[in-house]
């Protein structure tokens, strides 16, 4: 993830803390000249979909000093490239990249499986494409 000046912010999200509702912590991204260079980025990597459940309402709810510059890049394991997250009136959004889709599979049976969000497939790739589940047979639940 990227925002500036949000070390701050940031910073909490560096330890474990188990009254989140997701599990797991952000280590900053080294620049060049060493830690804290780059100055705005952080990463974390999710073992299950479990633990990643609620992160983005999360991250909605923080005093972004620079909300603008708050970008959220999360690849999936069976996603072609990762896919952009940006704040748009409070929310973080996916945003629609060029050459990309997100497919989407049917709602799991019930609410004792993790939400799913689908796979984002390049659509360049000369490759036949899944179909794509009608919207009503999705799950409503967000992923992250």
């Amino acid at each position: 993830m990227l925002a500036h000046y949000a070390e701050e912010v940031m910073e909490p999200l560096t330890r474990e803390d188990d009254t989140r509702a997701w599990r797991g912590r952000f280590e900053p991204i080294a620049g060049q000249w060493g830690a804290g260079s780059f100055g705005c980025g952080w990463a974390t990597q999710f073992e299950r979909m479990r633990p990643r459940t609620g992160l983005l309402r999360f991250l909605e709810s923080l005093p972004w000093p620079y909300p603008e510059s708050v970008q959220v890049l999360i690849h999936d394991e069976e996603d072609d490239c990762f896919g952009l997250w940006m704040l748009h009136d409070g929310k973080l959004v996916e945003v629609e990249l060029p050459g990309t889709r997100r497919f989407h599979r049917p709602a799991p049976p019930d609410e004792r499986y993790p939400p799913d969000p689908g796979l984002l497939l390049r659509t360049d790739r000369g490759r036949q494409l899944p179909e794509q589940t009608p919207e009503h047979l999705r799950d409503p639940r967000p992923a992250w």
